[in-house]
């Protein structure tokens, strides 16, 4: 596995219809619109959900913790369609 030299990146979002920055690797960003385009979705309306389930975890590690657990998920699923 090669671990990215890239910097977290900061992109503004609208959370709940207030303007806010969130700050993620580009691995994270590049998961975040997988999971938009498979649910049909947008990242604002994707991170709006995150936020109102994340409790009193930052926002930032409210998303990596779902984009990890989504992951999870996913390679679950793969795994029980083997035959």
């Amino acid at each position: 596995m090669t671990v990215s030299e890239e910097r977290p990146s900061k992109r503004s979002v609208v959370v709940a219809g207030h303007p806010t920055s969130l700050s993620l690797e580009p691995e994270f960003w590049d998961v975040l619109r997988q999971i938009v385009d498979e649910r049909s979705t947008t990242l604002n309306m994707l991170i709006t959900d995150i936020d109102a389930r994340r409790g009193k975890r930052g926002l930032s590690s409210a998303v990596r913790v779902f984009v990890l657990n989504y992951l999870g998920e996913y390679r679950n699923r793969l795994g029980s369609k083997k035959p």
